[in-house]
């Protein structure tokens, strides 16, 4: 039998998101909202090891449910999905649901920096000729996640060494194996939930993109 799959859509002018709510970081989009969804069920062998990697069973196949839709922005038809879920993400965060969260965020970490660690340094151009090297990209995952931080009420210098880059991954992931009564944290704008689904997706997007453009 299917596992029921909890999907949230998030719907811009020109892309859609398909994220599944009890998995933070497996999130696709596609121009329509069929079509997200499918890219999403797509890459749910690809999202197996990084459950595996958290230490999380995973089922074998899934049923789609949509239960939350939301209008995207200017974010989103960037490629993004950046709309924060009314209900979805103001739902409270006991102590074994923070440690879950957590640890898929730090397993979307450790896939992201396998894959760097074996992708050539040039990586295949897109469609276009465009696409960053894997240095680039590697230092662009790392500033955003410094972004993201700040987000979680985290102040820290820039990172500029893999030492500083663990000393921040650690500090996100102090925060939020904390439980949450899913108010904004740090009185900012970001829930638990959101921060989690955000940041695992980020990597991941990369480290698959990384993957797919390595030759």
């Amino acid at each position: 039998m299917d596992e029921r799959l909890a999907v949230a859509i998030e719907m811009g002018d020109r892309k859609v998101f398909a994220s599944a709510l009890d998995w933070p970081g497996w999130s696709r989009s596609g121009r329509t909202r069929e079509a997200a969804i499918e890219a999403l069920l797509a890459y749910a062998a690809r999202f197996a090891p990084v459950a595996e990697r958290a230490g999380l069973a995973f089922p074998t196949s899934f049923d789609a449910e949509v239960v939350d839709e939301q209008g995207g922005g200017s974010g989103t038809d960037f490629g993004v999905p950046s709309v924060l879920l009314h209900d979805d993400d103001a739902r409270p965060v006991d102590a074994k649901e923070a440690a879950r969260l957590a640890a898929i965020v730090e397993a979307a970490w450790d896939t992201f920096d396998a894959i760097a660690a074996t992708a050539p340094a040039e990586l295949r151009k897109g469609p276009r000729g465009g696409g960053r090297d894997r240095d680039k990209m590697v230092a662009h995952v790392n500033e955003a996640d410094w972004s993201y931080a700040k987000e979680l009420g985290i102040r820290m210098p820039a990172p500029t060494s893999r030492a500083d880059t663990d000393a921040l991954r650690t500090a996100v992931l102090e925060v939020l194996r904390r439980p949450s009564d899913g108010t904004p944290l740090a009185d900012r704008r970001w829930r638990a939930r959101y921060a989690a689904r955000r940041i695992a997706w980020h990597a991941l997007d990369h480290a698959w993109e990384m993957e797919d453009r390595s030759a």
